[in-house]
């Protein structure tokens, strides 16, 4: 490893901002600097690790699975959904829904959402389900009610898109259903609701670590600051030039306030890239 590399695994109390572009080795940082929790005596169970992808939750599990083959099963690793998943069948009940909840895929929320359409007597053609349902995850990941979607809509469109985001939401909660959206949603209600609950995550978890924190939207963002909010040992990795899901809610302020949210931050650069070659490198610059 490079000198910053081993100054951002060493670095192991209080916040930290990686800031790593392609190809600088972050996720061999991040899977050593867990690897040096461990080794200083952090048990794996309070140690987690939020990734974007399944690809790299995996990718991420099979290197701290050679790594440290003893631990690598009691660590959270995973992706912000499923994260929140497993804490959900725990809470569900504190929220009107049964542990056992169905998670509706893309083609089950088309479909609500064209009974909701119907209901309403929308058509199709002028309220695209794609185009509706778009709207509605958009307005989740910002955590905008029906209400205040609909108290802001600017036009014709948008108003009745929140009437249709309303129904929506009271046939999920009928049937016992969440969507992939509502799994970052109804967390932050488990938390924002019940203090006890966060008290439970906060004390499990005495380590985060989030990768490419450059797309986290406002769920995703308040999600973190919950569970780093006691201890503050949160190591975020990302790019501000590598923002790719604006279309879904992503804040790039996320990434560029950090050391504002976290006053004692320590902010490390990973310059060196060990993936291009130099003619690619030098044309880049």
């Amino acid at each position: 490893m490079n000198e910053t590399q081993r100054e951002a695994v060493l670095h192991t109390e209080g916040p930290l901002l990686v800031l790593a572009g392609a190809g600088s080795g972050k996720t061999r940082v991040l899977t050593v600097r867990v690897a040096r929790l461990l080794s200083i005596g952090v048990p794996p169970w309070r140690i987690m690790a939020i990734t974007f992808t399944n690809r790299a939750a995996n990718e991420m599990k099979n290197r701290l699975g050679q790594m440290v083959p003893e631990a690598a099963s009691d660590l959270w690793v995973s992706t912000f959904h499923a994260a929140c998943l497993r804490i959900l069948r725990r809470g569900a009940s504190r929220l009107g829904f049964d542990r056992s909840f169905a998670v509706y895929d893309g083609g089950d929320q088309q479909t609500l959402i064209r009974d909701c359409l119907r209901e309403l007597r929308l058509e199709d053609r002028r309220f695209s389900p794609a185009a509706v349902h778009a709207a509605i995850s958009r307005a989740k990941n910002d955590l905008v009610e029906p209400s205040a979607m609909e108290a802001r809509a600017a036009d014709f469109w948008q108003a009745k898109v929140a009437q249709v985001f309303d129904l929506y939401q009271r046939k999920l909660q009928r049937l016992g259903a969440m969507d992939f959206d509502d799994l970052l949603v109804k967390t932050v209600r488990l938390f924002q609701e019940n203090p006890d609950v966060v008290e439970h995550y906060q004390e499990r978890f005495l380590h985060l670590l989030v990768d490419e924190y450059q797309d986290t939207n406002r769920a995703q963002y308040v999600l973190v600051g919950y569970l780093a909010g006691k201890h503050e040992n949160l190591c975020v990795v990302g790019d501000p030039d590598q923002c790719i899901y604006g279309w879904r809610g992503a804040d790039l302020n996320n990434i560029l306030n950090f050391e504002r949210d976290y006053p004692r931050a320590r902010v490390v650069r990973l310059e060196r890239n060990y993936r291009s070659t130099r003619s690619i490198l030098e044309a880049a610059n």
